[in-house]
């Protein structure tokens, strides 16, 4: 090579060195370079800590902020809270399990606080109390992705709107308001569509309603990329506590894992993570919180003296299969012995198991799904929380879970906060109830409130007393 010729790539390499500082460093600043919240108690980060969901899936925290506005005839509410039964704590800038983290510009992602957050109003007239680790029953998952796609491919979601609704609110620098007008808006547009084809089979099942899920089909579609087998998944959130007393139980409803580290890695991957982004240690934290973390305990006064006889009639009847310790405590019962809703067991087969098993994209294995015969035995740790009751939620209160079949309400509302002491269950009929709530219909697949017919024998003392016993687990 001669020396003009040297001379000449030298100054090609000096000026695309040149060029790739001057564009590669803003690009990287504006749209890769992460900024996260760190969270000194353990129960802050259960609520707003990144579990890595940002980075790869994340929403653009200020085109999700002024959604509610721009697509305001998409919103059954006023706003995210009102409108889906989410937690929003005074001065923070999103609801409890929507955490907000800068992966370039500011994103809002999701962890495990979403769905394991309840409020609990003692009447009409309270603040509501919030338990942590408990099962919300007001959380409307379904109906906050069907506003989020419905807004997508509305004629309102365009950047000119968009960007004028954040302008009203917030003021984005200038390469920002660039990046966001020709780039991110119409990322998130695509983003949303697309995710709303991934997920279209929801309209050919029963609606989930708040506080209930279909923690599998999803994953089936979106990571397993399989087509929709026409299953119906809905179930009841589950407790989040005193895992450190469920070593080896069965996860999830029907025991589909027993590797508790498994679900909170396939819980992160299913909420939008990916083998790069997902923050392992975040989810390590929240897994040791459960592991200590104490059920909620009941908000009303107990007739102690009742409550010990209830005891008695707990160990006779209940005990071998609710109680830790327990020979059937955490591990499955065969449907036909329950008596109870197939969908969700039947949505989750020994083939889907041998899938997410053989799943190699990621910098772990999965090894411990399985497919079961039936539903596990829960323990009943902070029961009177977890309303309404059996795996499909279709039973609104204890009390009526002890009466016989014939007596159970058929047609409910759940989604109120406010609680019933007395049934042991949220308010679930009334004027209230009815306009604030979603109406529940157990004839739909997926929601019958048949099966666990054991206690429904036991004369109305036996029963009173033991429903107040259950108010002290």
């Amino acid at each position: 090579m001669t020396i003009r010729n040297s001379r000449r790539w030298r100054t090609i390499l000096i000026t695309s060195v040149v060029v790739i500082a001057v564009l590669g460093v803003p690009a990287w600043y504006y749209l890769l370079r992460e900024v996260k919240t760190e969270y000194a108690s353990d129960t802050e980060h259960f609520k707003y800590g990144s579990v890595g969901v940002e980075a790869a899936n994340g929403a653009p925290y200020w085109v999700w902020k002024v959604l509610p506005r721009v697509c305001s005839k998409h919103l059954p509410g006023e706003n995210y809270d009102d409108a889906f039964g989410l937690t929003w704590e005074e001065g923070k800038d999103a609801p409890i399990g929507l955490p907000v983290m800068t992966v370039g510009f500011r994103r809002i992602g999701i962890n495990c606080g979403l769905c394991h957050t309840a409020r609990v109003r003692t009447s009409e007239y309270d603040a509501p109390t919030i338990y942590y680790g408990a099962p919300s029953s007001t959380v409307d998952l379904q109906g906050y992705l069907r506003f989020l796609f419905a807004c997508a491919e509305s004629r309102e979601f365009n950047s000119g709107r968009i960007m004028t609704a954040i302008a009203a609110v917030h003021d984005l620098p200038v390469i920002e308001r660039l990046l966001y007008r020709f780039l991110v808006i119409p990322q998130t547009k695509r983003a949303l569509l697309a995710q709303k084809r991934q997920l279209g089979w929801m309209d050919r099942a029963p609606d989930w309603g708040p506080g209930r899920q279909d923690p599998f089909n999803p994953a089936k579609t979106q990571i397993l990329r399989l087509p929709y087998d026409g299953s119906i998944g809905n179930s009841d959130i589950m407790p989040l506590w005193n895992w450190g007393h469920r070593d080896r139980f069965g996860l999830h409803w029907d025991g589909l894992n027993t590797s508790l580290t498994e679900i909170f890695l396939n819980s992160g991957i299913g909420n939008g993570a990916d083998n790069d982004s997902i923050d392992r240690p975040s989810l390590e934290r929240i897994q040791a919180w459960i592991q200590t973390q104490s059920p909620s305990q009941f908000p009303f006064s107990v007739d102690l003296h009742l409550a010990s006889e209830g005891e008695k009639v707990f160990k006779q009847y209940c005990a071998d299969c609710h109680a830790f310790g327990g020979g059937l405590t955490g591990r499955s019962v065969r449907i036909d012995r329950l008596e109870t809703d197939p969908h969700r067991l039947a949505s989750w087969s020994q083939a889907t198991a041998e899938s997410f098993n053989s799943l190699s994209q990621y910098d772990w294995s999965y090894t411990h799904f399985q497919a079961t015969y039936g539903y596990k035995s829960v323990a009943l740790d902070g029961i009177w929380v977890r309303a309404p009751y059996l795996h499909t939620g279709s039973v609104p209160s204890l009390r009526d879970l002890l009466a016989p079949l014939d007596e159970r309400p058929s047609v409910f509302y759940r989604g109120y906060d406010v609680y019933d002491p007395d049934k042991v269950g949220y308010v679930y009929e009334g004027e209230d109830a009815e306009r604030e709530g979603f109406r529940f219909d157990t004839g739909l697949p997926g929601n019958s409130n048949r099966g666990h017919l054991w206690g429904i024998e036991l004369d109305a003392d036996a029963k009173t007393a033991l429903l107040e016993y259950m108010k002290t687990l």
